[in-house]
């Protein structure tokens, strides 16, 4: 069975998307606070964290690993509106970006992001180490 990243459309279209995403999360209102200024690796971060979650190549943990990105969300305080909006304008990006429109796909992206928002919200409040998420590796995530 094809991957999610091959159905996707490989690192082109995750990137395309990743960037349509970006674009939309700095310029929105509920977000600005944790997306505070355009950073120049942050759509590569995004793609190759998306790509290897998704059965792509597995360029996030060799390059960053997961501790970078549990540092980037620790101490956000990230809010239960904020998660939602992020995750709303993700699957807006999704409209918007080219990608397979099919219910399997937009399913598997859909639960990939609740999954991912809870991950980055718990961790976003963790005091110390114990209060994180136990998650330590990029997800693989499968239909």
């Amino acid at each position: 069975m094809q991957s999610i990243y091959e159905h996707a459309g490989g690192e082109e279209a995750i990137h395309r998307l990743e960037e349509i995403f970006y674009d939309k999360v700095l310029d929105d209102p509920v977000l600005r606070v944790v997306f505070t200024e355009r950073m120049p690796a942050h759509v590569d971060h995004l793609t190759w964290f998306t790509a290897e979650s998704f059965g792509g190549p597995d360029r996030f943990t060799r390059e960053l690993g997961f501790r970078y990105i549990i540092d980037v969300h620790r101490h956000l305080k990230i809010t239960d509106d904020q998660k939602q909006r992020f995750v709303d304008l993700y699957l807006e990006a999704l409209e918007e970006a080219g990608v397979p429109d099919d219910e399997p796909f937009r399913n598997a992206v859909q639960s990939h992001l609740e999954f991912g928002v809870d991950v980055a919200q718990q961790n976003s409040w963790a005091e110390t180490d114990s209060d994180l998420h136990p998650i330590r590796a990029v997800p693989h995530w499968s239909w």
